[in-house]
């Protein structure tokens, strides 16, 4: 497939040197390496009285751009994305799902643009983007967190779960708050699809992480085929889990976030809403529905900008066009 490309400034110097030297619209096309309709566009529209000039003609072009782009989005366009940006959805993701659902197309550039204007103005969206914070290597170390009788090492689990082809491969991983505080939360997340369930715990104890991952997952057992978890002790009662559901249950080898990476990444997301330095004893179960909520009616690129809610449930919604309204 052709791919269209706007003429550069040295192309148009190019243009001009070669028309100089007497090649025809052919020729020049031929040696430029673009079609010779765009020479003869290029010629026609941007040409000054003067006749052809490169640098000219290149601040023509620039200008029909920008006055292009200008008029295309409406203020009520600029109105929908603000109301998106609240949602906390990336610019990516907003100007994805616009044009997956045919509406207006915008690149994500021109919405940090939109952001970073309405910040100098005094404006707030910015603060619904999300903050990427310096990761510091965690090196191997003596393991202290206590042994998992009776765990199944990942090494064992089918190899149908990396493959990510079927609904029901589940990672889970707990996300603790204050230091000090024993209020924690559960989180689940579905491999295929990216949909998350979180849970809050009163306290981080194997009793408890158990009820809360059984309660969660229950609605879903014929889609709960295995669970990946950490080493922590909160997983200790993973028999039980494993034959409430019908499921298996697979750990991770010590210090390897990065096999159950679906799991890290949708924790950096819930910590958008629930920090570190926060108290989760405070947290209603309210605030645990809307960030549910938040997370899986928003658009991924892996999905291509399809929602976790619409994979994992087989539907289609028009979201951009519900929020409006």
């Amino acid at each position: 497939m052709r791919c269209y490309a706007q003429l550069t400034q040295e192309q148009r110097y190019q243009i001009h040197a070669f028309k100089k030297a007497g090649f025809d619209q052919t020729q020049i096309a031929r040696e430029v390496g673009v079609h010779k309709s765009t020479i003869c566009r290029e010629l026609r529209r941007n040409r000054g009285l003067n006749g052809y000039r490169p640098l000219q003609a290149h601040m023509f072009a620039l200008l029909r751009r920008k006055e292009r782009s200008n008029n295309r989005l409406t203020a009520a366009n600029w109105e929908l994305i603000s109301l998106l940006i609240r949602l906390d959805w990336s610019p990516e993701q907003i100007a994805g799902r616009l044009v997956l659902e045919g509406g207006t197309s915008v690149s994500h550039e021109w919405i940090y643009r939109f952001i970073y204007a309405d910040k100098q103005s005094g404006g707030e969206l910015y603060r619904h983007l999300r903050v990427k914070k310096q990761k510091r290597k965690r090196y191997g170390a003596y393991e202290r967190r206590g042994r998992q009788y009776d765990r199944v090492s990942i090494d064992e689990r089918p190899a149908i779960v990396d493959s990510r082809s079927r609904l029901g491969d589940w990672e889970a991983d707990t996300i603790v708050g204050s230091k000090g505080k024993t209020a924690a939360i559960v989180s689940l997340v579905e491999r295929k699809t990216s949909y998350t369930l979180i849970g809050k715990l009163t306290r981080k104890t194997a009793v408890e992480t158990m009820g809360a991952m059984t309660g969660l997952l229950e609605p879903f057992k014929s889609l709960v085929h295995t669970i990946t978890c950490d080493n922590g002790k909160e997983f200790c009662c993973h028999k039980e889990v494993a034959a409430s559901l019908g499921a298996s249950v697979y750990f991770a080898h010590p210090y390897a976030s990065w096999e159950r990476g679906l799991n890290e990444n949708t924790n950096g997301l819930i910590r958008q809403y629930f920090p570190k330095k926060h108290d989760f004893a405070a947290i209603t179960d309210g605030q645990i529905r809307k960030v549910t909520e938040r997370l899986n009616h928003r658009p991924r690129k892996k999905l291509g900008f399809k929602t976790p809610f619409e994979e994992f449930f087989k539907t289609d919604i028009l979201l951009t066009v519900a929020l409006k309204s």
